[in-house]
């Protein structure tokens, strides 16, 4: 389950962070946040310590985002822990705002966006991993 209080001073930022049952790891940014760099940073060094050097398979949530800085964007380009990525959207904003990130920045692991929660889990678990 999701953990929701992550004791950081940004953690409002993100609405949880957590390992789901098949051991993929799950991001859920808090509806309307602007994805700065500190706040970017702030969730790839939790993302980091919950992986614990472990590559890992991360789905993101950016259903409720408002934006991704620049700034944020080349964090993100930063290798992580996670061994493969899914960007997980509702509408065509979502996608547009994911394409034009994949598209500016070389993602470090695989990377694809999906408005469909399954399908993306989908993918990550075809990416390979041994679970939690």
């Amino acid at each position: 389950m999701p953990e929701k209080d992550l004791g950081a001073p940004d953690s409002q930022d993100i609405s949880s962070l957590g390992f789901d049952s098949s051991g993929i790891l799950r991001l859920e940014w808090a509806r309307g946040v602007v994805i700065d760099a500190p706040n970017a940073q702030m969730a790839m060094d939790r993302v980091n310590a919950l992986c614990g050097g472990r590559p890992t398979p991360l789905l993101i949530d950016m259903a409720t985002t408002e934006s991704v800085s620049r700034a944020a964007r080349a964090v993100f380009a930063k290798r992580c822990d996670a061994s493969a990525i899914a960007l997980l959207g509702a509408s065509a904003v979502d996608r547009v705002l994911a394409n034009f990130f994949l598209g500016v920045n070389s993602a470090p692991v695989p990377t694809r966006f999906f408005t469909d929660s399954d399908e993306a889990v989908r993918w990550l678990t075809a990416q390979g991993h041994d679970g939690a």
